[in-house]
């Protein structure tokens, strides 16, 4: 009996030592942070909060409030020893990359993931594809892991939705193309001119730099950073999408009939200028001699009555040698 009396506390203390010493030692990878709590509390910097970190510069200011989470104690890799009341909470801050139809609670949802579904602004169903890469932000692990239930279906939902909002009103901007005087010519809106769809296509680039811009807060909203959205496809339905063809070949036809005005148009407004330069140099050239006589004859005169009027009949010797025939007529004194 004192055997089995003794050997229970000495097994307690075995089991102890193994479970919560051996045991109670644990790594961090590379890839991986973790916070540690004591009694479900995470360890905290005193009363700082996620407002005064960097990471929450790009909220609003009626965010600011509603997403204001405490800043934590980061562990990062090595070999650490916890404490039997405490529990470590690991995550991995590799980059995902996963298909912008990813449902985390849903997988068979949007075609297995395949397409995302979405509305444009002419009331038109089409399909989404493309990549979302994101990963967890280091600056607001409490979001992540207390904040957020399920933060990644979290992030998706929220990407999702301003990704709809993006295609339900936008608008590409407007064409321009130069004229031969430096001024800008706003192409008509005929054919493809506002149709969404041909839009969205055209102006792949502009959408997704715009969905970078408006999830740029989501690390400060719920602990995920999203890295880069890149949308690739649009695809229409089969029946729009036909139409849509023949629209774009009308509006083809359209805008090269508008070019060949536009360069005709250019071109006579460049003979026109030419023109008007040619006639110039030769009014300048008739006005030149008689500019260049009437300030001769003004240097004449300042030199003295005689050399005018000696210069005039030098002059109509000159134009009477030149004539035929001459007519002399009696003036009033001759008379």
């Amino acid at each position: 009996m004192a055997e089995i009396l003794f050997g229970i506390p000495l097994g307690f203390l075995l089991w102890f030592f193994v479970r919560y010493g051996v045991l109670g030692f644990y790594t961090i990878g590379p890839n991986e942070r973790a916070v540690l709590t004591t009694f479900g509390r995470a360890g905290r910097h005193g009363t700082a909060t996620t407002l005064e970190d960097p990471v929450s510069a790009t909220l609003r200011p009626d965010e600011r409030e509603r997403y204001n989470y405490p800043q934590v104690h980061v562990v990062g890799p090595g070999f650490y020893w916890k404490l039997p009341w405490q529990r470590v909470h690991r995550v991995s801050i590799a980059t995902a990359t996963v298909s912008i139809g990813f449902d985390p609670e849903d997988p068979t949802a949007n075609q297995g993931g395949r397409f995302l579904e979405a509305v444009t602004k002419d009331q038109l169903n089409t399909g989404l594809s493309g990549q979302i890469r994101f990963t967890v932000s280091e600056r607001n692990l409490y979001a992540f892991l207390f904040g957020v239930k399920n933060p990644i279906a979290h992030i998706m939902g929220y990407f999702v939705s301003v990704l709809r909002d993006r295609i339900a009103n936008f608008e590409a901007p407007p064409e321009t193309q130069p004229l031969a005087d430096g001024a800008t010519f706003a192409e008509a809106n005929v054919g493809v001119q506002g149709i969404s769809i041909n839009d969205l296509r055209k102006n792949l680039r502009d959408l997704n730099e715009k969905m970078d811009d408006a999830c740029a807060s989501a690390a400060a909203r719920y602990g995920i950073s999203l890295d880069a959205a890149l949308i690739t496809g649009i695809d229409p339905p089969p029946e729009v999408d036909s139409a849509l063809a023949a629209i774009n070949t009308a509006h083809n036809h359209v805008s090269s009939e508008i070019s060949l005005a536009q360069a005709a148009a250019d071109q006579k407004i460049v003979q026109s200028r030419r023109a008007v330069e040619i006639e110039t140099l030769n009014a300048q050239a008739e006005v030149e001699p008689l500019v260049t006589m009437t300030a001769q004859l003004r240097q004449l005169r300042e030199n003295g009555a005689g050399a005018l009027e000696a210069y005039l009949r030098n002059a109509k010797l000159g134009l009477f040698r030149k004539g035929k025939q001459l007519v002399l007529t009696r003036t009033q004194e001759s008379r």
